[in-house]
């Protein structure tokens, strides 16, 4: 199915942990079918505190939109905004905020979608990973076999459980290859990976010109309208009458380089400081992927070490210590495998960036060849026109665990109820039936982890169905 799926070839994400046949289907069919319930990281409530900690839960919201909406709601910068994670769109999603804006402004607002539970006042700032996971509960619709016929609920609620014991068998019980999603470069539009690109080579104008001009898989009519006029004219004031509103990160940006034609780097800084970040760790997040599914193809174990990788430990809330990670040698393998099983160690893939290193040997061949083909080998990821987007390069797990993993039927829903996808019925290369089964997932995973990759390995579909 790769070979047929642009999306999955941009984003590094192919491959599968095991040789099944997955259950298709289509994630997101009603925004109400994702929901995420964000395990916070304790915040001491304080009454005296300068921020305001509010529990907030969006519906069908991008995290960083709401975030510039709630800015300007509240008069006050973006950047007094904090939160842990990021979480997708449509979807309704419930997480902790904590906002530098007096309590009763917060408590105040009324944004459409939006449900503002205010807890108190605090110290403490959170920022991006601050919180111990996030629980999932989540309905596939529309199950179909290989061949596109409709799946009876028997049969995908009996694919499902022969996918989790192979991958158990295959890489450890309640573990799954730890791809980072696609919700991390665009939905639809891999364009975060494709802008970090020309960041850490510093191609500002080709930073800015894919940001706005990069086409989408599924864009609106207007989007697309807009994207090719900048392809074609580029930047130019008549742009700026006709695109479409909702566009807003754009917009700044265009409205830049309109008034200063050569201030490009100006233009990228429009964009919403956590988003700029977001470029580098895309690009970074493409090798990863990339280095993951040259290991499985090369048939290496992801969940048990081989001489030359580096392996690190495993904290108590299940995330990898990036700074203890040490290159395993012969020698030591026998006893480093044997914490690898008890979950105490893992292998690891590459972030890479100007200190942080590839592993060796084998997999390190894998891992350069996967940053060769992005042409990143020669550069020293020290971003000089700004500075804060360098990056020294971590290192991440190849496998992550679910826990409290339970799967049910939920009824064939109205097509009335649905989305535009479910609408326009299944396209060219897609894998999704109307009248197949509708499996519900509920799991729990920690906080760096994907839900969508997650299942991915259960569904076995293109991209676009996730």
């Amino acid at each position: 199915m790769s070979d047929k799926d642009p999306l999955a070839q941009a984003i590094g994400l192919e491959g599968f942990a095991t040789k099944t046949s997955g259950i298709g289907g289509v994630l997101k069919a009603r925004v109400s079918d994702f929901r995420v319930d964000e395990i916070s990281s304790s915040i001491k409530l304080d009454n005296k505190g300068r921020f305001t900690v509010a529990k907030v839960t969006l519906t069908n919201w991008e995290t960083n939109r709401f975030c510039t909406n709630l800015a300007r709601e509240l008069k006050i910068p973006r950047n007094r905004i904090f939160f842990a994670g990021t979480k997708d769109k449509r979807a309704v999603t419930s997480q902790l905020f904590v906002i530098d804006a007096p309590e009763k402004k917060v408590t105040d607002l009324v944004i459409p979608d939006v449900l503002i539970q205010v807890l108190g006042r605090t110290h403490q700032k959170i920022g991006l990973g601050n919180h111990k996971g996030n629980r999932f509960t989540i309905v596939v619709r529309g199950c179909s076999n290989p061949d596109g016929s409709p799946m009876s609920e028997k049969d995908a609620l009996g694919e499902i459980e022969i996918i989790k014991n192979e991958m158990a068998q295959n890489i450890g019980p309640d573990l799954f290859p730890n791809w980072i999603g696609p919700q991390r470069f665009g939905s639809g539009r891999p364009v975060t990976a494709e802008v970090g690109k020309y960041v850490v080579t510093e191609h500002w104008k080709e930073a800015v010109m894919a940001y706005l001009s990069m086409p989408g898989f599924n864009e609106s009519p207007e989007v697309a309208a807009f994207r090719e006029n900048i392809r074609t004219n580029g930047p130019n004031a008549e742009a700026l009458i006709d695109m479409p509103k909702w566009l807003g990160f754009e917009r700044n940006m265009l409205e830049h380089i309109v008034k200063y034609p050569e201030d490009w780097v100006g233009s990228f800084k429009k964009l919403p400081t956590n988003l700029q970040l977001m470029t580098v760790h895309a690009i970074q997040s493409v090798i990863f992927n990339k280095s993951l599914n040259g290991r499985i193809k090369a048939g290496l174990p992801i969940s048990l070490p081989i001489a030359g990788d580096l392996v690190g430990r495993i904290d108590e809330k299940g995330q990898l210590n990036a700074n203890s990670c040490v290159i395993i040698e012969q020698r030591t393998l026998p006893r480093i495998t044997r914490n690898c099983q008890l979950g105490r160690l893992t292998p690891t893939g590459p972030l890479p960036g100007s200190i942080v290193k590839t592993c060796q040997g084998e997999a390190g061949k894998i891992e350069m060849a996967a940053i060769e083909e992005m042409n990143l080998q020669d550069i020293s990821w020290n971003v000089e026109a700004v500075s804060r987007l360098s990056s020294k390069g971590t290192r991440r797990a190849l496998v992550t665990g679910y826990s409290e993993f339970s799967i049910d039927t939920v009824p064939i829903g109205s097509d009335d109820t649905m989305g535009e996808k479910w609408k326009a019925g299944p396209g060219e290369n897609s894998r999704w039936h109307p009248e197949g089964a509708c499996i519900r997932f509920r799991f729990t995973l920690s906080s760096g982890s994907y839900a969508t990759t997650l299942l991915r390995e259960f569904m076995q579909c293109p991209l676009s169905q996730i």
